[in-house]
């Protein structure tokens, strides 16, 4: 079992400010529960020899309030232009079936929502960053550029853990919205995930963890 993927990475979840497990899933969200759809924009890559270049990845999860109670809900969405054979060796890695960070994460889970193919379009223009997921998920975010730095370089926040590295870029979402999911398939996603705006973001390349083996 051996993948390697790189490319691009970005979220939005309902925290009030940057999210507390940022810094440890011990922390509290600061709502009742957290609420966050994680985009993985795979640029190149390949799984157990198969080339996932240029498809994209969304996890939508449903946490409570201290994510490392576990009970997670978690649901994966993947690109409808993959072939079946792409989409089951995403659906691997991005389970944590394939190893490596997801895998890490799997006690958390609670309860599997399963898998859903959709139409995925993800721009990146500079520091905006947007992805919209069949006519359930639409979303952007604006990495922050501190005041009064000339250079134009987001603001990061280093040593962290998270499972695409241990550097993040900064960001606020300026749209932002998650929809129920109708279906009522087995191999769906079935989230209960309301609409609203969700005020913090984050995103990174992921590259340097994520281009790995594993297994």
């Amino acid at each position: 079992m051996s993948w390697n993927l790189s490319g691009s990475y970005f979220e939005s979840c309902s925290c009030d400010v940057v999210c507390p497990c940022t810094a440890s899933l011990s922390l509290g969200a600061t709502k009742d529960r957290c609420k966050v759809v994680l985009v993985f924009n795979v640029k190149s890559g390949e799984v157990e020899g198969t080339d996932v270049s240029g498809l994209t990845v969304a996890a939508v999860a449903d946490t409570p309030k201290v994510m490392s109670e576990g009970n997670w809900r978690l649901g994966v969405v993947i690109d409808a232009d993959a072939s079946d054979e792409q989409a089951e060796k995403l659906g691997g890695v991005f389970s944590g079936a394939l190893g490596g960070p997801m895998e890490a994460l799997g006690p958390l889970v609670g309860e599997d929502l399963g898998l859903q193919r959709l139409p995925i379009e993800v721009r990146e223009d500079g520091l905006t960053h947007s992805v919209k997921i069949g006519e359930e998920i639409d979303l952007e975010i604006e990495d922050v550029v501190p005041f009064g730095v000339e250079s134009g370089e987001p603001a990061k926040i280093t040593g962290i853990f998270h499972p695409v590295g241990s550097e993040l870029t900064v960001s606020r979402a300026t749209r932002s919205s998650v929809t129920d999911t109708p279906s009522r398939r087995p191999d769906q996603v079935r989230t209960r995930l309301r609409s609203g705006i969700k005020r913090t973001a984050r995103s990174t390349c992921f590259s340097r963890i994520w281009s790995c083996l594993a297994g």
